[in-house]
């Protein structure tokens, strides 16, 4: 099927699998100003849909700091038990209406404490809330799967802590760890001992890298810390000097034969300034020289998107088909944190067939 003939209905139905995605970047607008009202947060404005463009408007800034400065209305109404089952439940009933089948969420559960929840706790409601979800999408037809990724902010000291939640809850839906937050001075081998503790203990983490820092971030994240995917990764091109011709340096050549996963994010890479345009978006390129790229949402409110959109945008702007869209949905699957059994189910019984239909 050639990029021309996908219309939107036809990729809104196309399974999907999202591995990098925040909670707290992702709720309803109406959500956020309902809940505000209720603890008594201001926001820019009331009114749902100026409050998206808002978000939209001031993401759109080129600056990744800034980028991650709109977070601050959308934490605000997370910090009860209320805020945190509604916001959790809605997301996943919102994944499931954008025909995602699998999503990972990541959360850093130290920025949700000024309501007077303990981190367990915090925990233990999202996943409650992200259950309840699950079984609404299930009754109505739509089932989805949805893991989480505990987050450390790299900027603080409570990575170490984080991690030991990631421990405890890895048999209550907690399926892997991040490290998240401004990247840029920043490094993530300032974590090595949290790090450390996960590899120990077995547990999956990926490592925000190559997004506002260039190859020595990704660097550290695989060969220091020992990440198992990158998030976004956008930067890898540093080491590739001639896409076209694709000679890969040393550490582009060790991602894509290792079959490491880049959780490319375009729409949030031209945000914040990491990508200049959908169309020249490294996204391409790394997929058709071999890497294991997959494509995801960020932050859906505050980029303004869905996995629809992103898919749309490639078809239309890059000359995506619908077998780059089941390639990067594959390779999604193969590199998410749940056991292997799963995977491949989801994959032969789920994605295949759904895509089979379309082409």
């Amino acid at each position: 099927m050639s990029s021309t003939r996908i219309d939107t209905e036809t990729l809104r139905r196309l399974p999907k699998a999202v591995l990098h995605d925040h909670l707290d970047g992702g709720l309803r607008p109406a959500t956020v100003v309902e809940l505000a009202a209720s603890v008594g947060h201001t926001l820019p404005t009331t009114d749902p849909d100026e409050l998206a463009a808002w978000y939209y408007e001031a993401a759109n800034s080129g600056d990744l700091v800034r980028y991650i400065a709109t977070f601050e209305h959308t934490l605000a109404v997370m910090q009860s038990r209320e805020g945190l089952l509604r916001t959790a439940e809605e997301y996943v009933l919102d994944l499931a209406a954008d025909g995602v089948v699998y999503g990972e969420v990541r959360y850093a559960p130290e920025l949700m404490l000024k309501g007077g929840l303990g981190l367990a706790e915090v925990v233990e409601t999202v996943q409650e809330g992200l259950a309840a979800g699950m079984a609404k999408a299930a009754a109505a037809g739509t089932p989805v799967r949805v893991g989480t990724l505990l987050c450390g902010m790299r900027m603080f000291d409570r990575t170490r802590e984080t991690a030991d939640l990631a421990v405890a809850f890895r048999d209550a839906g907690v399926v892997g760890f991040d490290i998240a937050g401004a990247e840029d001075g920043f490094p993530p081998a300032d974590h090595l001992d949290a790090f450390e503790h996960l590899r120990r203990e077995n547990v999956p983490f990926t490592i925000h890298a190559g997004e506002a820092h260039g190859l020595p971030s990704i660097h550290q994240a695989l060969q220091v810390c020992g990440a198992q995917r990158i998030g976004h990764g956008v930067r890898i091109t540093d080491d590739i000097p001639d896409l076209a011709a694709g000679k890969l340096g040393r550490l582009a050549g060790w991602v894509r034969d290792r079959r490491i996963a880049l959780e490319m994010c375009p729409t949030s890479n031209l945000q914040t300034g990491a990508a200049t345009s959908i169309a020249e978006h490294p996204i391409t390129a790394l997929k058709d020289l071999g890497f294991r790229v997959t494509l995801n949402t960020d932050n859906r409110l505050v980029s303004g998107t869905t996995m629809t959109r992103e898919m749309s945008l490639l078809v239309e702007e890059a000359g995506w088909t619908v077998a780059d869209l089941r390639t990067v949905t594959v390779n999604a699957l193969k590199s998410a944190f749940i056991p292997f059994d799963e995977r491949r189910a989801l994959i032969e019984d789920v994605v295949l067939p759904g895509y089979a239909a379309a082409l």
